[in-house]
């Protein structure tokens, strides 16, 4: 007799995920004790002894809450049982900009990396489901998010990978209760002073109730839906980009004789920007300021509008600011992304 069916569906989604790995190399699950991330390690232990794979467990401790100490050990104690050799538990300090829960994310990735790197992994597995792709899609709905972010999360990002994303919550429930395993239930998951717990505990039930079921699998569709477009789009503006970027030899010396010879410049001929879709010159645009040194995290959709108007809309406006120091002018066919004030030419 087989193993039940929800283990299955978890144990073929990890075997699908880690199909390009070598036998000897180290796979780490982030496991907070949850039950998606806890029948993702279970799923990883029986997969890593077959496979020939090292696998191991990381979990963190945020610091957060009144005894998350020992709750991060009890998560390390966890491994031998589930097959997993190495274990650890990886203290953060979380900060304060951009509210609680992306100091915390910002936090715990930044652990995550370390430990990964430190220890050589060829993988981080992360136990993010179908719903909460979902709940993404949603909230980046809701900010007026563009084609990428609403791709949501990707299955695989450098050294993370997402096995069940592809599966319900429901699926990592079922499976921890089949293998005898008691997922812990972060308090924070019902706080509702979180954002992602109120779209968890109303938003998608008042859907499903108004609109019928399978809404989160359809949210879930559309992010890969928008991921293979965009997909599409970066690469056409990366030829794009390419093409428009000019070189030293490209400008004429004076749209840069003001400007301080070590700063970080960028310059984009607007000849080539022109009859390029909306789409893909943003993205362009986008690009530029980024090699320019803004920061792509406050680097706004309202930023590269504003820049995009310098090429569709030229009445020989004046420096347009971006984020991070850097702003954007116009000088003789060519848009001038640098960190220091310019006058454009009248």
């Amino acid at each position: 007799m087989g193993p039940h069916p929800a283990v299955a569906d978890v144990r073929r989604a990890v075997r699908h995920a880690l199909g390009d790995l070598r036998p000897g190399d180290l796979v780490l699950v982030a496991c907070s004790g949850g039950a998606d991330s806890l029948a993702l390690a279970a799923a990883l232990g029986f997969h890593a002894s077959r496979a020939g794979l090292r696998a191991g467990l990381l979990t963190v401790d945020h610091g957060l809450q009144e005894g998350s100490a020992g709750r991060a050990a009890e998560v390390v104690r966890l491994a031998p049982a589930l097959a997993l050799g190495l274990a650890e538990a990886l203290t953060v300090s979380v900060g304060a900009g951009g509210g609680p829960e992306d100091a915390a994310r910002r936090a715990r990735y930044a652990a995550l990396s370390r430990a990964a790197e430190r220890l050589g992994a060829a993988a981080v597995l992360l136990g993010h489901t179908r719903d909460d792709q979902a709940e993404t899609v949603l909230l980046r709905l809701a900010r007026g998010s563009g084609t990428r972010s609403l791709a949501g999360m990707p299955a695989r990002n450098g050294v993370y990978r997402r096995p069940l994303l592809g599966l319900g919550r429901a699926t990592t429930v079922a499976a921890c209760a089949a293998l005898g395993l008691t997922p812990w239930d972060d308090p924070h998951n019902l706080d509702p002073r979180y954002t992602r717990v109120r779209v968890r505990e109303r938003l998608l039930p008042a859907l499903e109730r108004e609109l019928g079921p399978g809404v989160a699998e359809a949210l879930a569709r559309t992010a890969d839906l928008c991921r293979d477009d965009a997909d599409a789009l970066d690469s056409w503006a990366g030829a794009a980009y390419a093409r428009a970027v000019l070189t030293g030899v490209d400008a004429p010396d004076c749209a840069l004789s003001d400007i301080d010879p070590d700063a970080v410049v960028v310059r984009v001929a607007v000849e080539g920007l022109v009859d390029l879709p909306a789409a893909v010159r943003r993205r362009v645009l986008r690009r530029a300021a980024v090699e320019a040194g803004a920061p792509p995290g406050t680097l706004s959709a309202a930023h590269v509008l504003q820049v995009d108007r310098l090429v569709t809309e030229w009445r020989g406006q004046r420096r347009i600011e971006v984020t991070g120091g850097v702003g954007v002018v116009r000088r003789y066919g060519t848009l001038i992304f640098a960190r220091q004030p310019a006058s454009p030419v009248s």
